[in-house]
């Protein structure tokens, strides 16, 4: 068996680090060298930070920044959020990230994500690909501005896999996420049904049973944390957290 694994979702607004719900109303957790400090102590398999506003704002990247996180972390390092051109791709591997999570290049200038998994390989470019119910009720992919796509989820995954050649997909629930509720194990079963791409599924976690059913129910590769990793609780106070690797993962 593949190994499973669990990994904390940072979220970065340029400044500090935030957590959301459903992608809205942010509220500051605390500093990323602090909390990446105190994942290197814990038995993390990789860390994911991603700055939310980025693309929104039309902000360079903070290259140095940036490589100031990858060097604090001692576990493989994923980073995205308004990466643009292939040139960002290579500063952003240079400096320490082992993975570039793409969200709005894909609508944007996907020919950028070819050539940059042409020239660093497909194991280094990831997909965030953002799902929510439509007014209908039915599970439809989004792009980053809010817009319905008009493939399919399964088409756009295809398209991603086999048009783009990416390494990984990063499947974010946005009606579920910051909820504690638990991950759409349905949609993300038929993802990993469909798909050869290694799957994280995002959204939803807040407790162990959680992590134990996306990843060997779902069959899900990767299970992100967002919530569960940054408070002690639900409706509880800010605590980095991260739970025992015994309490979820099958050896």
């Amino acid at each position: 068996m593949a190994l499973k694994r669990i990994m904390p979702c940072l979220l970065y607004d340029g400044k500090g680090l935030v957590k959301t719900i459903k992608f809205k109303n942010p509220s500051y957790v605390g500093d990323p060298i602090n909390a990446i400090k105190i994942f290197n102590e814990k038995e993390v398999d990789e860390l994911i930070l991603i700055d939310i506003n980025a693309s929104k704002e039309k902000r360079k990247i903070n290259i140095s920044k940036i490589a100031d996180f990858a060097g604090e972390c001692f576990m493989p390092f994923a980073y995205g959020g308004g990466v643009k051109t292939v040139s960002e791709f290579y500063e952003l591997y240079k400096n320490g990230v082992e993975k570039v999570i793409v969200n709005s290049l894909v609508f944007e200038n996907p020919s950028v994500i070819k050539e940059a998994v042409s020239k660093y390989g497909s194991q280094a470019v990831v997909v965030c690909l953002d799902f929510k119910k439509n007014l209908f009720g039915k599970k439809q992919v989004f792009s980053y501005n809010g817009h319905s796509i008009k493939y399919s989820p399964t088409d756009f995954v295809k398209y991603l896999e086999q048009d783009l050649g990416i390494g990984e997909l990063f499947l974010q629930n946005v009606d579920a996420e910051g909820t504690w509720d638990g991950f759409d194990y349905d949609f993300i079963k038929q993802i990993v049904d469909f798909t050869s791409l290694p799957v994280i599924a995002s959204g939803g976690a807040g407790h162990v049973d959680h992590l134990k059913k996306v990843l060997y129910e779902a069959d899900a590769n990767a299970a992100a944390i967002g919530s569960m990793a940054v408070y002690s609780k639900k409706g509880m106070g800010v605590l980095i957290n991260f739970p025992k690797r015994s309490e979820v993962i099958r050896e």
